[in-house]
């Protein structure tokens, strides 16, 4: 079984992860803005812990098969300094999103650009980024707690439309 894709699915599920993950640091304690600013997707401020992070927001769809391919987090240097202007514009830390679903499950996951950097990109590659999702890859995300991690299982129950 394949998902099929309406021709507004990108912008849908680019949507769709901006408001999981929103939803989550609101769920957090943090005050949520969403914006439209080149670069970043969120601002988000938690009062207590006196932090506020810019959230640049990856989404995917992945059907069958292609469930390990790598979510491009940066095509070239040129829009990472996006992601870092934006934050200084914002006065925020950058973060980086990454939302990716496939035919029964989602897995959502939230990093600091620097954490990024330090431990999953090394400093040859830094001019383009992407996101592992190979099996030992998430096995390395889930052991990492600065790495933020959330599994949705998806029920779909009378949904064949055939």
């Amino acid at each position: 079984m394949t998902i099929l894709k309406s021709s507004r699915h990108q912008k849908i599920i680019g949507d769709f992860g901006e408001h999981l993950i929103a939803n989550w640091l609101s769920r957090s304690g943090f005050e949520i803005v969403l914006v439209d600013h080149t670069g970043i997707d969120i601002v988000a401020y938690h009062s207590t812990l006196k932090r506020r992070i810019g959230v640049t927001v990856k989404s995917r769809t992945r059907n069958e098969g292609t469930e390990e391919n790598n979510v491009i987090i940066f095509s070239d240097q040129h829009n990472r300094q996006k992601v870092i202007d934006a934050c200084g514009a914002f006065g925020c830390e950058p973060w980086i999103g990454i939302y990716v679903e496939m035919l029964d499950s989602a897995e959502l996951y939230l990093l600091s650009l620097d954490h990024f950097d330090t431990a999953y990109h090394s400093e040859k590659e830094r001019s383009s980024a992407s996101w592992n999702m190979r099996e030992r890859d998430k096995k390395r995300y889930s052991d990492d707690p600065e790495v933020k991690r959330i599994k949705i299982s998806f029920a779909g129950e009378n949904w064949n439309w055939e």
